[in-house]
């Protein structure tokens, strides 16, 4: 009798081992990167059928031999258990202030308003059931194998009994966007929300297994109870992923966050379109009920819209400061973002021509922050009328007509003449440019007008300019004048790295000039000599970015002399040598990256980053930029985003608040 007891305890084991196996097997396939070879499933699934045929008391529950790869119906419909109802909306603090005066007492969170797809993921005993997209909010389609095999944030397991629903948010990240699209330039992706919404209505996780999304829980319903009342802290403890709830006790309180997840969605690794506010308790919630198509203990606080459709009026073809010849939308005026934009970049001829647009098309204008908006796709090619017409690529330069030459896989379009006008004011403008030379009184219209008149060809030029020659123009003043001399007096002390951001050197960007820099060279006719094998020795410099220095360089070599000649530094400035570390270096070893704003505790002002990093690198540090497996501490300022906390506390790096920083790096002497 005992040998029997034991043999039943054994084959159970063994029944729910080989099950989470073909759980797990078939989860990686869907997945697009399977884990063994079909035969070696094979085996695992039949002696689980021949272990189940055996002994059907013993059979999992569920049962995965009794599920298809895919389910018998993909996207079946399902009723919710609840309604998935809409939020009421609002766009003014008195509205928040009003939600706040209906519940007086309770404690509130405030999260961003992810722009995804809502699901809804169901538990039976611990584990995962089903999945339901939100549908007409009474019935949503079941994409269980969808999520399992696309979704990251959705455990197959939960420590819980009964019956759970967790409701939440399938995004995907703007980073995950931004890689698809740079790996899939022929069929590129609208938008990340339409993205994560035609990923889950695929016929076959396999054909979108690169689109992967990410689950962020905002409800949570249990049957059985045991789980804490506060919505976060029960989200979090059954492991669930949530977009940075913080808890307000009043309204002022949470406008302050709405301001603060507003300032800096465009640092976010998701779109989102606003900010929900939801009591905190998950009782009080749902004592409070609801209306007819809303829960009355949650509001929306719409921010403004970042995208809108407009219509395509027209295409120009703009020459920029290396000779890329650009298309440039041009709009029926649309409000997107916060601002009225009448242009837009269309990147290259090859993204026109994957995405269809032609002149005449209702389109997706997308606009992030300060970022240049951009078409980001035809709305809906159905709706033409036949008077559309294709954008046509010029075959000479818009600007001094001579032909151009396509380069790249992307079929770029430039010009090749260095004295083209147009990159003669593009290159001006660019040296003074913020990032550079930063004449700030000196504005582009200014440039190109002094340009027009014959004062100004390289930047060299500029400072041999005079007060008198500047007050000859209309609408230059005295004062102006004083203003624009002395900016450009000031510019002189550019240095080696910013003097080399400023020429404007294909291939050369901002981190070239920084590493050159730290790599020992003095000054740009020091990196103008080097030769491509002393350049090639420095961190991330290959042979094209070398070639492409010591070029344009030698062909430079006489605009070197001028600005020499007239005064302005070409030698490395202190502030871009690699920092002396202090001798008893508190971060000596440590790679850290740094988030949020950062404030001196000493006098409570603003530290600007790169201040901070530089004070970090002299305790010993080096920083990143973002957080991977190989970073030893996040330092986290005032308005930290949840996208770098939450793959800190996923990858196990240790989250430390500047205070702490600042403590070690006074006592070093550093700060």
């Amino acid at each position: 009798m005992l040998a029997g007891n034991l043999w039943a305890v054994n084959a159970r084991e063994r029944i729910q081992e080989l099950a989470d196996q073909v759980v797990v097997l078939r989860d990686a396939y869907y997945r697009g990167s399977p884990l063994v070879a079909d035969a070696e499933y094979d085996a695992i699934e039949d002696e689980l059928r021949g272990l189940v045929e055996a002994n059907p008391e013993l059979a999992p529950d569920p049962n995965p031999l009794e599920q298809v790869g895919a389910p018998a119906v993909l996207h079946a419909p399902v009723r919710h258990s609840r309604p998935m109802l809409s939020l009421e909306k609002a766009t003014r603090p008195e509205q928040v202030a009003a939600f706040f005066d209906r519940f007086p007492g309770q404690p509130v969170v405030v999260m961003p308003k992810l722009d995804g797809l809502s699901l809804a993921v169901v538990y039976e005993n611990g584990r995962l059931a089903r999945a339901i997209t939100r549908g007409d909010g009474t019935t949503g389609d079941d994409v269980t194998p969808l999520v399992r095999a696309l979704v990251d944030g959705v455990p197959e397991l939960l420590d819980a009994p009964g019956r759970v629903e967790v409701r939440g948010e399938a995004v995907m990240l703007r980073s995950t966007f931004a890689a698809y699209n740079t790996a899939h330039p022929d069929k590129p992706l609208i938008n990340p929300r339409n993205a994560a919404a035609g990923t889950l209505r695929a016929k076959d996780a396999a054909t979108v297994a690169e689109r992967r999304l990410q689950f962020f829980a905002f409800d949570l319903d249990t049957s059985e109870g045991g789980a804490a009342a506060d919505l976060e802290h029960g989200l979090r403890t059954l492991g669930f992923d949530v977009a940075d709830m913080r808890h307000c006790d009043d309204a002022d309180a949470a406008q302050a966050v709405i301001s603060g997840i507003e300032t800096r969605r465009n640092e976010l690794d998701y779109d989102l379109d606003g900010a929900v506010l939801r009591l905190a308790n998950r009782d009080a919630f749902a004592a409070a009920g609801t209306r007819s198509s809303s829960p009355r203990g949650a509001l929306a606080f719409k921010f403004a819209a970042e995208e809108k459709t407009t219509v395509l009026l027209d295409v120009v073809w703009d020459v920029g400061k290396t000779g890329k010849i650009a298309p440039v939308a041009h709009l029926e005026p649309v409000f997107v973002g916060g601002t009225t934009v009448t242009r837009a970049t269309l990147a290259n001829q090859e993204v026109i021509r994957a995405r269809g647009i032609r002149i005449g098309d209702t389109v997706l204008i997308r606009r992030a922050g300060d970022v240049i908006p951009f078409v980001a796709g035809v709305l809906d090619e159905s709706k033409r009328t036949g008077a559309e017409r294709e954008i046509v690529p010029p075959s000479e330069c818009p600007s001094c007509g001579q032909p151009l030459t396509e380069q790249g896989n992307s079929r770029e379009l430039f010009c090749t003449n260095v004295a083209c006008p147009a990159q003669t004011v593009r290159r001006l403008i660019h040296w003074a440019s913020r990032a550079a030379a930063d004449i700030e009184a000196v504005g582009p219209v200014w440039i190109e007008r002094l340009a027009e008149a014959g004062l100004l060809e390289h930047p060299s030029d500029l400072y041999t300019l005079t007060k008198e020659q500047l007050l000859e123009f209309d609408r230059i003043g005295e004062t102006s004048a004083t203003r624009m001399i002395d900016s450009i007096a000031a510019s002189r002390a550019v240095g080696l790295r910013r003097a080399l951001i400023g020429l404007a050197i294909p291939m050369a960007s901002e981190g070239t000039a920084t590493r050159l820099c730290r790599a020992g060279f003095g000054s740009l006719e020091e990196v103008a000599d080097a030769g491509e094998e002393r350049l090639v020795a420095v961190e991330d410099i290959g042979p094209k970015v070398a070639a492409s220095l010591i070029e344009h360089l030698t062909r430079l070599r006489p605009e070197l002399e001028r600005l020499r000649e007239r005064g302005v530094s070409l030698d490395v400035r202190e502030e871009d040598l690699p920092p002396v570390v202090a001798s008893d270096a508190p971060l000596a070893g440590k790679t850290v990256v740094i988030t949020g704003a950062i404030s001196d505790p000493r006098s409570g002002e603003k530290v600007p980053r790169p201040t901070f990093q530089r004070l970090c690198e002299k305790a010993g540090a080096t920083t990143a930029t973002s957080v991977s497996a190989s970073t030893d501490y996040l330092i986290t300022g005032a308005d930290v985003g949840a996208s770098k906390t939450a793959k800190a506390e996923k990858l196990g790096v240790e989250v430390v608040d500047q205070g702490v920083i600042w403590q070690q790096l006074i006592a070093a002497g550093v700060a």
